[in-house]
């Protein structure tokens, strides 16, 4: 990976390959050059010009330590990349030199820069995200009858499945992607608005050569108008990496709860380097667990960070936009993460039925407190039910026996309530509801987006 060993687990190796220093250069010489053959084409500048620009603008002749303290003092690092890129198009063609950057602004060359970048990370996120959601659609249906504990406020509560809470994960990442692909496809767009916005240095050619740029740089149609103070539509793909790293979170955090040894009902994988202490041989780490959460802990205040800067003055903002490079580069990268990160432990996923069943067990029968008391609620009256089967449960924990044994000993119940029916209260899969239904309705998410692509 390439970066600061800083943030070594803020990103994955794509993407700090297509934030790197190198990349980010890359993608501003690829508009100065897309600029010029634009405006060639449109008859702005000669063909002779064009073709200089393009052989000057090579990231090998570029200092990029120096353009970087440049740009600090320049408050931009478009303004001393075009004073570079004008020296270097001297040794191909002096006279093409006027023609350097001809009708942009700095702010043009760094949000297209963003643009190109966005428009290549997409098919990364992307990728990782349908790793994870071929996976999450597996384990749902394997796991579509594993009985395990539901847990509300951390403490047990009446059943669900696996398969189920696999498939509440799915639909949110289903969700998240849908998300991701429109706003990318609004955000990642060209940034040409000259001075103030209205490409009035080109005169009459100002929209063809803005259609012609975008075209070049293959970011599809134009925009309407130039965006240089108006960030909604980024700060929607923004906001968006916010609420998917947040569901990747949720799930995160479920999976290094049931990993714990006390629960031990699942696990990542494993293997070598991975998952292990400095000090303590026997553990077990959720690695991907913690990447993940580790990122949905950033990007909150990351998303807080892009909309405070979206108050941006008049036609161009004094250090609104200045401030989103950083912002967008940490926010795209963290989402990354935590998508490949959920990806592998998905992938990897062991999941202990068996253990399931013992914590279900465990409970003695506590968990269906309330099937019980819905059974007694019909003669007995709701109130009355409850508490006879609060008085119950605080019997079956004391002495640690079963609640349907204890409950077979009380006349109040028994009156109502057969051998039979007593010793089915504690079946879990009687006690499951709607959970299948559910399960497929949440499941069906990626089959209605393959779907919605069919059409």
């Amino acid at each position: 990976m390439s970066g600061r060993l800083i943030e070594s687990l803020a990103s994955t190796p794509a993407l700090a390959a297509l934030f790197s220093d190198e990349s980010v250069l890359g993608a501003m010489l690829e508009f100065e050059i897309a600029l010029a053959r634009a405006e060639s084409r449109n008859g702005v500048i000669p063909k002779q010009a064009a073709d200089a620009i393009a052989a000057a603008a090579r990231r090998s002749n570029f200092d990029i330590p120096a353009l970087a303290d440049a740009a600090f003092r320049a408050g931009t690092p478009a303004i001393p990349l075009v004073k570079m890129l004008t020296e270097q198009v001297r040794t191909v063609d002096a006279d093409a030199t006027r023609f350097v950057h001809w009708g942009a602004t700095s702010q043009d060359v760094a949000d297209s820069a963003m643009s190109l970048l966005l428009k290549r990370v997409e098919p990364v996120l992307i990728a990782d995200l349908l790793r994870l959601e071929k996976a999450l659609a597996g384990l749902s249906e394997n796991h579509k009858d594993s009985v395990m504990l539901g847990r509300t406020i951390l403490q047990p509560a009446p059943p669900v499945t696996f398969g189920l809470k696999a498939a509440g994960w799915l639909a949110s990442v289903c969700r998240g992607k849908r998300r991701l692909q429109k706003s990318f496809r609004v955000a990642a767009v060209l940034q040409f608005g000259g001075a103030s916005g209205t490409l009035a240095s080109l005169g009459e050619r100002g929209i063809s050569v803005a259609q012609a740029l975008s075209a070049e740089l293959g970011l599809g149609e134009s925009p309407a108008a130039p965006w240089h103070t108006r960030r909604d539509e980024l700060a929607t793909l923004i906001c968006d990496c916010g609420v998917l790293t947040g569901s990747l979170g949720k799930m995160a955090r479920d999976i290094s709860l049931l990993m714990q040894n006390e629960v031990g009902e699942a696990s990542e994988p494993g293997g070598e380097g991975r998952g292990g202490s400095s000090t303590m041989p026997n553990k077990r780490n959720p690695t991907a667990c913690v990447l993940t959460l580790a990122a949905a802990h950033r990007v909150p205040g990351l998303v807080a960070s892009f909309l405070s800067a979206m108050v941006q003055e008049h036609e161009r903002g004094v250090g609104g936009w200045q401030a989103e490079w950083p912002i967008v580069a940490a926010v795209v990268q963290s989402t990354g993460v935590a998508i490949a990160s959920m990806a592998e432990a998905a992938e990897g996923l062991s999941v202990d039925t068996q253990k399931m069943r013992v914590n279900v067990e465990s409970t003695n029968g506590s968990i269906f407190a309330e099937r019980a008391m819905l059974m007694l609620g019909a003669e007995l009256g709701r109130d009355v039910a409850h508490k006879i089967i609060t008085a119950a449960v605080k019997k079956s924990t004391e002495e640690g026996r079963k609640l349907s044994a204890v409950l077979a000993e009380i006349p109040e119940i028994t009156i109502h309530l057969g051998p039979a029916e007593l010793n089915q209260l504690e079946t879990p899969e009687q006690y499951l509801g709607s959970a299948e239904a559910f399960r497929e309705a949440l499941a069906a998410e990626a089959d209605r987006e393959d779907d919605d692509k069919e059409q």
